[in-house]
């Protein structure tokens, strides 16, 4: 099972402070425990990718207009762009959540949009919503309009705003984009059990710091 479980980690590490020896640990950690990817920071997005060539099982994750969501739809697709030139085959963006807040709709499925043009196929375009600032209304508006959009994944949060994953949304999530979108958990999920409990809800992909405790059944005190 452990395997399984890896297998659906996206092994993240996203802090402002992250330094180059930290990116070393967690591709090294990926590679051993053959998590899914490792999710960093654009400015690591060549080293990871570097590191991880002769390793075609863990993919290079990285970021987009993160965490807030709030700029420009060209500004996200130029970000994309570079990430994929520099090595990223999976991409996580935030929407303009105040534009879904606003209901101004065509707002946010262009950005989302831009990006999954800027991918061009060579990355995969998992969306967050921020699940902790939206109304269950406007989740399921946001889930509908990142699957019209032409995104893989749906995600629940960046693990920096009010809070992160959580069983109802994803099942609320799962049962908005039915069985043939991905949809990604991310944000609190510490231990093995919580992780467990996301994947029976719906979630077929998982954003965690703490990967490593996940796997060996241990408890994390990681905030991601």
């Amino acid at each position: 099972m452990s395997k399984e479980l890896a297998s659906m980690i996206d092994h993240t590490l996203l802090k402002a402070d992250t330094t180059k020896d930290q990116i070393i640990k967690l591709v090294e950690e990926a590679k051993e425990y053959k998590f899914a990817s490792v999710c960093v920071n654009p400015t690591w997005v060549k080293t990871a990718a570097e590191m991880l060539k002769d390793t075609p099982a863990v993919r290079v994750c990285t970021v987009i207009g993160f965490p807030l969501g709030a700029t420009t739809p060209e500004v996200k697709a130029f970000e994309t762009k570079e990430a994929v030139k520099n090595g990223a085959t999976e991409v996580d963006m935030v929407i303009n959540i105040g534009a879904l807040k606003d209901k101004n709709d065509e707002l946010v499925e262009r950005d989302i949009k831009e990006v999954v043009d800027a991918a061009g196929g060579k990355a995969l375009v998992k969306v967050i919503i921020e699940t902790s600032l939206l109304s269950e209304e406007e989740k399921v508006r946001a889930c509908r309009i990142a699957a019209r959009a032409g995104a893989d994944f749906v995600k629940t949060s960046t693990g920096f705003s009010t809070g992160g994953a959580t069983v109802e949304d994803i099942s609320l999530m799962r049962k908005t984009v039915g069985e043939n979108m991905g949809v990604k958990a991310s944000g609190g999920i510490k231990n093995r059990q919580h992780a467990l409990a996301m994947i029976e809800a719906g979630a077929n992909r998982i954003g965690a710091s703490a990967g490593v405790a996940i796997v060996k059944g241990e408890e994390s005190n990681a905030d991601y």
